[in-house]
């Protein structure tokens, strides 16, 4: 018999580490999000590493602005920014407060609530797509700038929170290079996902973009 995932909160310690240490631990993990329909989980199976100013790959990389403030705050809260003028993402805040690290949940395997996320990702040919990709979980769990700076470690009234679950074993982790990610941080292999698991997203190498002319 399977033992089911623990639902005990993860407390703020266990995001007050390094980011590499961070990110595969988060394999296996239940994230939920209390919408107004009602409640969505999520199991971790693919996130990315970014350290902050020390990363060329990372938002923080420049230093502080109005956009990634909330890298640079305490551990343990959604980081949450808008890309490509139409997509939400959504990252975890890690290591000790100042130095702006996190990491950017990539996919997921939607445990409960998933007639909810599928109104959301009409587009999914299946449940395993419904979260396969940063963009595309960020919109089935209905996660958008509101939630930038949410405490995911606040408890069960939080509208993001992170529980326990079950870790994976350490056999099953992998890792390579980042999605997309080019230049100086390209070759670092920092994202992490579970073995042969149907919703992780397929890699894609950095494409520069053309000039305008």
């Amino acid at each position: 018999m399977i033992a089911a995932p623990d639902r005990t909160p993860l407390p703020r310690h266990f995001f007050d580490r390094p980011v590499l240490d961070v990110a595969p631990d988060l394999l296996g993990r239940v994230l939920v999000r209390d919408t107004p329909d009602g409640p969505i989980e999520l199991r971790l199976t693919e996130v990315e590493a970014y350290a902050g100013e020390a990363d060329p790959g990372s938002h923080a990389y420049r230093g502080r602005t109005a956009r990634n403030g909330v890298m640079f705050g305490p551990p343990g809260h959604a980081y949450v920014y808008f890309t490509y003028g139409m997509w939400h993402c959504l990252n975890l805040v890690c290591g000790p407060e100042g130095q702006a690290s996190g990491v950017l949940l990539r996919a997921g395997e939607i445990t409960e609530g998933a007639e909810l996320a599928r109104v959301r990702r009409l587009s999914a040919r299946n449940d395993k797509e419904l979260a396969k990709g940063p963009a595309r979980l960020a919109t089935a769990l209905d996660v958008d700038r509101r939630l930038d700076g949410t405490d995911v470690c606040a408890g069960p009234d939080a509208p993001l929170r992170i529980l326990t679950g079950t870790p994976i074993d350490p056999d099953q982790v992998r890792n390579g290079p980042r999605t997309g990610v080019g230049g100086e941080g390209s070759g670092h292999p920092w994202r992490f996902w579970t073995a042969n698991d149907p919703t992780v997203s397929p890699y894609r190498a950095h494409t520069p973009r053309r000039p305008r002319t």
